[in-house]
């Protein structure tokens, strides 16, 4: 039963609750808001499509893993992913360029030549479309204004496989970088030296796959205390094996990136590992990114790289990575 100096108390509160209500109302961004009603937040904006510009050469597996990977994403968000490449990087400058001519929602951009590439992504920065750089280029990316990098640190991955190569006995390594210019390309190289110690690097063309093997065999007869070759590139590494073969050498090939080759070579026993950087996640988690930020402006990350690799496929796990590398997203 309730008494009346406990009323009396009560009845006394209500001004200040009351006050309390008014406070509430009158601050924020609900101010003008009845009290009783509940507004829905406000979305920073809807992202519609994507451009995916990378550095990637026709027909080059490696690049339709990524491809496969952007496609599955804006499948799944409902975003229209439009995916182009050029190795040349006046080329992809320019498909750049195009996209945001195009008005493009979010753009993907691989880096492996930034600097031929910087006035162009500084341009979408400036234009108001979203970037995230992918696979190469992660020094540079958020100096150029990109919300985030998804890929590989290179020189720690390089580095990890020369250790591995050095704990497999070998003494001499010859690292082969497939891309003249590719910043990439030479991190791998230079982790790869600093993780084995006594190494050579050879420069190819890998638009020139006849003159790849050539050349590597050619390295391979100079000098027979090579034990142990690196290559970047998963179709490089078919050349590698092929060198070593008609050179009669006994080196032990390893490699950077998967594909169907690669994984029947690891299984006969021809290459004793690749480096997986699940190239998938590169094409598919930068589309998640940007439409993240453009519907909720959350970035990923907190200024450091979203890390994909290094994964390391060998004999003990080829089997079930083989079947992934078939349906393309491995």
């Amino acid at each position: 039963m309730t008494t009346m100096s406990t009323a009396r108390r009560r009845w006394r509160s209500l001004p200040w609750l009351a006050v309390g209500v008014v406070l509430a109302a009158c601050s924020g961004p609900g101010a003008d808001a009845p009290v009783n009603q509940t507004e829905t937040p406000v979305a920073a904006g809807t992202l519609s499509s994507v451009a995916v510009v990378t550095h990637g050469t026709p027909g080059d597996a490696f690049w339709n893993v990524v491809k496969n990977g952007a496609e599955a994403a804006g499948k799944d968000l409902g975003v229209r992913v439009e995916y182009n490449s050029a190795g040349d990087p006046g080329q992809q400058a320019k498909l750049i360029d195009n996209a945001i001519a195009q008005g493009v929602g979010g753009l993907v951009v691989s880096m492996a030549n930034p600097e031929a590439l910087r006035p162009s992504v500084e341009r979408a920065v400036s234009a108001g479309i979203p970037v995230v750089t992918i696979n190469s280029g992660e020094s540079d990316s958020a100096a150029f204004g990109a919300i985030g990098h998804v890929g590989q640190s290179e020189r720690s991955a390089g580095q990890a496989a020369g250790k591995r190569l050095k704990d497999a006995g070998k003494t001499k390594m010859l690292c082969v970088i497939h891309e003249a210019g590719n910043i990439g390309a030479n991190d791998r190289c230079a982790g790869a030296t600093q993780g084995f110690g006594n190494a050579a690097t050879l420069q190819v063309d890998i638009n020139n796959p006849t003159d790849v093997q050539s050349r590597i065999k050619g390295a391979l007869e100079a000098d027979r205390g090579i034990d142990a070759v690196l290559t970047l590139n998963s179709q490089i590494a078919a050349r590698a094996v092929s060198a070593v073969d008609e050179s009669h050498a006994t080196a032990t090939v390893a490699t950077f990136d998967l594909n169907s080759d690669v994984v029947d070579a690891i299984r006969a026993g021809k290459l004793l590992f690749a480096v997986d950087q699940q190239q998938y996640e590169q094409g598919y988690l930068p589309v998640v990114m940007l439409q993240a930020y453009r519907t909720n402006l959350n970035t990923v990350g907190g200024g450091a790289p979203v890390q994909t690799g290094p994964a390391f496929v060998d004999k003990g796990n080829v089997d079930a990575i083989a079947k992934l590398v078939a349906q393309g997203t491995r």
